[in-house]
């Protein structure tokens, strides 16, 4: 088990990792001008430091001569981060913004979290 100073020396090494920014939005209830309530995205958190990591899984089928590669995307980013099922974030690392929204609960770690995400199709 670490110390305390270690886990903040190890998420500090973490953090440094972390080369893009991300944007958490919520799609939530708001009042509109003339009284009538509506649905709208709302950023609740902004250039939040991240860092999107990839991996690609080839599976095969029985049966199947060619294995399907598939392609998964996951954030690091800070514990303390909270990211509601839903939510929309836009990420921007190497110059490229991409919107995703996560695909379930976080992985939670002392010093990060990781989200599985999935490429944003819209609001539910």
């Amino acid at each position: 088990m670490l110390s305390e100073s270690q886990v903040v020396a190890v998420r500090q090494a973490i953090e440094m990792t972390y080369t893009g920014k991300c944007t958490i939005s919520e799609y939530q209830k708001v009042q509109k001008a003339n009284k009538s309530t509506g649905f709208q995205e709302v950023p609740v958190i902004t250039d939040q430091p991240c860092k999107l990591s990839f991996s690609k899984v080839a599976s095969t089928s029985q049966g199947e001569t060619a294995a399907m590669v598939v392609q998964t995307a996951k954030v690091l980013i800070a514990p303390d981060i909270q990211i509601k099922p839903g939510s929309k974030l836009t990420i921007t690392q190497n110059g490229v913004t991409t919107e995703y929204s996560n695909s379930g609960e976080p992985a939670l770690f002392n010093t990060h979290q990781e989200v599985v995400l999935e490429l944003f199709k819209g609001w539910s």
